[in-house]
């Protein structure tokens, strides 16, 4: 099976900090926030990576959003980091994949809960 990674881009609604953050009223202020990159074994085709990725990982909270907005191939994204220096840079980011599969509920349940 094909290894995807999938990112998501997280949004902070900093008007739901202290006011209700609605648009209605005038409170809402929302800032890009960093999302997550999910490492998803157990599928085939990149746009299943990416809807199983949003089945449990998609907040739509009046605080926070998170939805996913690219998905590659575990090569694609490598070729990426390229040059020494990014090899580094890659390490990191290897470091904090997460991983999850469909088929190990295990995976990603703590995602669920939120």
């Amino acid at each position: 099976m094909t290894k995807f990674i999938v990112s998501t881009q997280g949004l902070e609604n900093y008007g739901a900090h202290c006011e209700d953050g609605k648009f209605k009223s005038g409170n809402a202020y929302w800032k890009f926030k960093s999302g997550t990159d999910y490492e998803v074994s157990g599928l085939e085709r990149p746009q299943d990576a990416m809807a199983f990725v949003a089945s449990f990982g998609m907040d739509n909270g009046i605080g926070w959003k998170e939805f996913p907005t690219e998905v590659l191939s575990v090569e694609e994204w490598e070729a990426q980091f390229h040059s020494d220096f990014d090899t580094e840079y890659l390490d990191f980011k290897r470091q904090y994949l997460v991983k999850v599969d469909p088929r190990d509920p295990d995976s990603y349940k703590r995602f669920l809960s939120r």
